[in-house]
């Protein structure tokens, strides 16, 4: 199909104008090598070779193969060839066939007109295709709706193909890059990789090593590989395009069939943006099916594309070759103009935000004349686009491939095998330990908090004696000790964060799994937490003169592990249920300041209002254990003289400010307590992230992610 003048006018004036074969290429966008020199991952085509100019070209499945695809203008930006060995990846043939997604409103009834409406569409190896359209368009629920990670509320129709067989993507043939990148900062790019190759390939450690270079090779990453992703205090953090592109690279290291990729371009300047595109067509050039989702591009970027799906509010309006859909909106009435980009074009026909721009710029003109280069309403524009696709050579061409691509079976792709759970709990457990060493967040901060808080604390109760008077004092300072040592673990709240975010996304690619990532967690957090422990009450304990014996001195070093090992795991559920410092923070500080009010120092627990206060709060309190645990350590089995023949047992002496126990095995029963609120928070965890409640919860009700494979609902 022959382009338009007014397209080729368009290019013309664009930035193919500036090379070097201009004059014998006007107004033609794409160029091929020479025969018998194709193109390799590594060694992209350049200018200096002999080309010869060809129109737009339409790619079928049988000439996958044989067939070469358009190389970025001599002006952009190239990455530098790396040096590896090429290695070639078995692309895979994706179609989709009347996809519809519905969302659930908030009750038990699927609304269509909210996500995608009838999209079919196919993704061939080597290629790029990109799912373009303005914001709540539908793209990302199109893009999760082909790799079958739909949400809990979103519901599909219709069918998706691999290869020809009707069947969902297998573990470890495709990989998923959501839209935010979810990167571990105290990692290097290679260390961030050679874990998570550790986590997905069962293979020997060479293998994987192998593996990781490729990925940093193909994303041409190794100017950064041996740099920390977030920084410090001598170095910057990576930067923005290269954080994206190590998301990308994280997916690479099983050498996938096919790559999803939403927004690739997210946050990323126009430099960035060229830089990662060219990259991603010369991944796709290896046989890598490469599909993702776009608001807008540059004009140099959108040469690059192979195929595009044009939606506009779950409609697809267009499905085709790059240069023919310039010719569809000429044809429907919207012809690109000569100095305009043709996704802003796009975009300015079927984005109904315009609307209102152009309701308050209604008066203003420019020198061309009216303010909007689509004359007609929005809405108008989006259905004669969409009327001129549906009756287009286009569609009819693309019933057609669909058809082919499915009536016969191909190579039907299988599950790649994985490391095993006991392998993966290792690998996390060590790597949260290099994480935990490295992040001030978690750990470092928390040190010297908790060394300043014991030595303000100690020197403050220090000399109070053992007297009967000396008692309230003494059981205050440890009431006290108590109370902040766990207040001043909200400065974790960050790392915890961020290791749930972590802990979503690898599960949702299925790198890691609720019971791996617990595991992993709590062996990591152990000596970190002990060494708080011992450190902290090291000090407290000598300052403030406690029982100067080894066994009570142990009983109150392991009581306070345990009271940190149970508020670790309350933490992780707040973090999980918020996933922001400023709320995580709050609710924890409200938490603690109620445990404190019910821990029986204010006020007696038998004295406390029984309803809410006493039963259930005061039952749930770390520190109602902790405190009672620590006098009962501290003063069961001692004695108060009391004039020159008279003495009083420590318990009744403490009773007067605190309630405690006389029994000698009361103190192990309260450690008991904590060691099972350490457990009990972790199996709340554990539900909580089993279910993925984050995910099915929308309005206060629970749904439930089910496929459909019929009609969708009129």
């Amino acid at each position: 199909m022959e382009a338009p003048s007014s397209s080729d006018q368009y290019r013309s004036s664009s930035s193919s104008a500036g090379s070097p074969s201009a004059a014998a290429a006007a107004g033609r966008r794409y160029y091929f090598p020479r025969p018998g020199r194709p193109i390799s991952f590594e060694d992209s085509p350049d200018w200096g070779d002999d080309i010869t100019a060809a129109g737009p070209h339409t790619l079928t499945s049988a000439s996958l193969a044989s067939s070469s695809y358009p190389s970025p203008s001599p002006s952009l930006p190239e990455p530098p060839a790396p040096a590896f060995r090429e290695r070639k990846v078995a692309g895979a043939a994706l179609v989709w066939k009347e996809l519809t997604v519905s969302v659930r409103d908030g009750g038990r009834r699927y609304c269509s007109g909210r996500a995608v409406k009838g999209s079919s569409g196919y993704a061939l190896p080597g290629t790029l295709t990109v799912v373009m359209g303005p914001a709540r368009s539908g793209k990302s629920t199109l893009l999760r709706a082909i790799a079958g990670r739909l949400r809990g509320a979103e519901r599909m129709y219709g069918e998706v193909f691999i290869n020809g067989v009707k069947s969902p993507l297998p573990y470890g043939s495709y990989g998923y890059v959501d839209r935010d990148d979810v990167l571990i900062e105290s990692l290097t790019v290679r260390e961030m990789l050679y874990y998570s190759a550790l986590l997905q390939l069962p293979d020997v450690f060479s293998s994987k090593k192998a593996a990781v270079d490729d990925a940093i090779a193909a994303m041409s990453l190794g100017d950064y590989a041996d740099k920390l992703i977030g920084g410090h205090c001598f170095a910057k953090r990576l930067p923005t395009g290269e954080r994206r592109r190590v998301s990308i690279a994280r997916e690479l290291v099983m050498r996938p069939h096919v790559l999803f990729i939403d927004e690739p371009l997210y946050h990323l300047d126009s430099v960035s943006a060229l830089l990662l595109m060219v990259t991603l067509k010369k991944l796709a050039s290896t046989g890598c099916t490469v599909i993702f989702t776009m608001y807008q591009s540059s004009t140099e970027v959108f040469g690059l594309f192979d195929r595009i799906c044009l939606l506009s509010n779950g409609n697809t309006l267009f499905f085709g070759e790059t240069l023919a859909c310039l010719q569809h909106f000429s044809n429907a009435g919207f012809p690109c103009p000569i100095m305009q980009s043709p996704t802003d074009h796009f975009l300015r026909a079927i984005n109904t935000d315009f609307d209102r721009i152009i309701a308050m710029c209604k008066n203003l003109q420019d020198d061309q004349g009216d303010f909007s280069s689509v004359s007609m309403d929005t809405a108008v524009a989006i259905r004669t686009l969409e009327a001129t696709y549906k009756s287009s050579a286009e569609s009819a061409s693309v019933e057609s491939m669909i058809a082919k691509l499915t009536e016969k079976e191909g190579p039907y792709l299988k599950a790649k095998g994985r490391a095993s759970d006991a392998a993966r709990v290792g690998i996390l457990t060590w790597r949260s330990l290099i994480i935990m060493s490295r992040d001030w967040k978690y750990f470092w901060s928390r040190l010297v908090l908790y060394m300043l808080l014991a030595l303000s604390i100690g020197t403050m109760f220090i000399n109070i004696g053992h007297s009967l008077s000396s008692v309230v004092v003494r059981v205050s300072s440890i009431f006290v000790f108590v109370s902040f040592v766990i207040l001043l673990s909200v400065c974790g709240v960050p790392a915890h964060i961020d290791e749930v975010k972590i802990y979503s996304h690898e599960d949702a690619n299925q790198h890691s799994g609720t019971s791996v990532f617990l595991l992993g967690h709590f062996l990591s957090s152990i000596p970190f937490l002990f060494l708080l422990s011992i450190s902290s009450s090291l000090v407290f304990y000598f300052l403030i003169g406690l029982r100067n014996e080894f066994n009570f001195l142990m009983y109150f070093i392991i009581t306070i592990f345990m009271c940190l090992l149970a508020n670790e795991a309350l933490m992780m559920i707040v973090a999980y249920i918020w996933l922001e410092t400023y709320k995580c923070t709050l609710t924890l500080i409200c938490l603690y300041v109620i445990m404190m009010l019910v821990a029986g120092y204010f006020r007696i627990r038998e004295a406390i209002p029984s309803p809410v206060w006493n039963y259930p709060l005061s039952y749930m309190s770390l520190h109602t254990y902790a405190v009672q645990g620590l006098v009962e350590n501290e003063y069961v089995g001692t004695s108060f003289a009391v004039g020159a023949t008279r003495t009083i047992p420590g318990v009744q002496a403490v009773r007067g400010s605190y309630d405690i126990s006389s029994s000698t095995g009361a103190k192990w029963v309260n450690l008991l307590v904590l060691l099972l609120m350490a457990v009990g928070y972790r199996v709340v965890l554990y539900v909580l992230l089993r279910l993925d409640v984050r995910r099915h919860v929308r309005l206060g009700r629970v749904s439930w992610p089910t496929i459909h494979t019929g009609a969708a609902p009129k």
